[in-house]
């Protein structure tokens, strides 16, 4: 099989990486020490550069690409410390725009692709391991009507998002695949109450409370009580994406500690000549080139539709943990006291690892999963 990347593909990965060398440093990412809005002029640089069009049909203005060329730009922009809501609102949000009605495609796809609408999935709660079917928020179907009760912890991008996409219990019980519905929700709407709060690696998000929230059945997307499989659908894909850009932060992590030992010096000599070290940044290459190449295995898998993607979307969530922490703290303790430092980009890149290890269950729970039926 050929592993290269397409003339296209690597296009779009240069262009990521010059973007990154000309927007991104540990100064400007430091400074985000309080709630912030989005800069918007880095979101309008996305939208020029064609990069919210990737997933979409050329019909709504896309670029008709998918979760192989996403793959390729995030892994390039996780080399970088931009915050952007790219995966909140282009993954997860788009995603699910693009298994929406027509209707609502042509109101909202060319809004996003141009920078006018922002997007979040209101999925995770409180007091429960994360899973789909554990979703508790009740909506009560009232005629045409559903009346939404209750909170969503930790949405990504909750505390900017124009629209949300909230995944309601319209039927059966916490655990039951069946009776899950997705409903677009203005974020505006009377009765939602966000509580915005940033999170361990800077970004935002927020608490979202709904109190008799109605929205029209005309809003769902897919079918009312048949909302899981989509769901699944589009976290996969938001879970993949996740890792795209880990693998980058990865990358930058072992680059920088290689090159920090070839410059600091003990008993004359560098550090990097110390066997005991180069063991260690050796065993750092291993683990993220393992995670590189679960993330091509589990895209190629999941975008072919291989009877076997679910486990392996798993394996890939369960290995971002895994390798984000240890190449994390071996990047902190070979820096010694400087990794530890505000000022260096090691401690921002390994907040960010030990936030995407978090978001959509951690690694203990996808290898709970890799052995439950789909």
């Amino acid at each position: 099989m050929n592993f290269q990347l397409s003339e296209e593909q690597q296009m779009l990965a240069d262009s990521a990486k010059r973007f990154v060398r000309d927007n991104s440093n540990v100064e400007s990412h430091r400074q985000n020490k309080k709630l912030m809005p989005l800069n918007e002029a880095t979101w309008q640089q996305l939208a020029e550069l064609g990069w919210l069009a990737v997933p979409f049909e050329e019909e709504h203005g896309g670029m008709g690409m998918g979760p192989l060329e996403t793959m390729v730009l995030l892994e390039a922009l996780g080399e970088g410390l931009i915050m952007s809501p790219y995966i909140a609102t282009v993954v997860l949000g788009g995603g699910f725009l693009r298994r929406a009605d027509a209707a609502t495609q042509a109101k909202t796809i060319p809004a996003l692709i141009e920078g006018r609408l922002q997007l979040a999935f209101a999925a995770e709660e409180y007091e429960r391991v994360f899973s789909l079917e554990n979703t508790t928020l009740q909506g009560a179907v009232k005629g045409n009507d559903v009346v939404l009760n209750g909170t969503k912890a930790s949405v990504m991008n909750g505390d900017q998002a124009d629209l949300l996409v909230v995944l309601v219990r319209t039927a059966g019980q916490p655990g039951d695949k069946e009776g899950l519905s997705l409903f677009l929700v203005d974020a505006n709407a009377e009765g939602i109450e966000r509580a915005p709060h940033r999170m361990v690696d800077g970004r935002q998000g927020a608490e979202i409370r709904f109190a008799d929230v109605s929205v029209s059945q005309d809003a769902c997307i897919g079918e009312l009580n048949k909302g899981y499989h989509v769901a699944k659908a589009v976290l996969q894909e938001g879970v993949l994406a996740l890792s795209a850009e880990s693998v980058g932060s990865m990358s930058v992590l072992l680059d920088d500690t290689v090159e920090y030992t070839k410059t600091r010096k003990q008993f004359g000599v560098p550090i990097s000549k110390f066997q005991v070290l180069q063991f260690r940044m050796t065993d750092m290459f291993i683990a993220m080139e393992q995670t590189r190449s679960l993330l091509l295995a589990s895209t190629l898998k999941y975008v072919e539709g291989h009877a076997d993607a679910d486990k392996a979307v798993h394996a890939m969530k369960a290995q971002l943990g895994r390798a984000g922490r240890k190449i994390g703290q071996e990047a902190i303790q070979i820096h010694g006291g400087m990794g530890m430092t505000d000022e260096l980009g090691v401690g921002h890149f390994v907040k960010r690892l030990t936030a995407a290890d978090g978001l959509f269950g951690n690694a203990d729970v996808h290898l709970r999963g890799m052995v439950k039926p789909a």
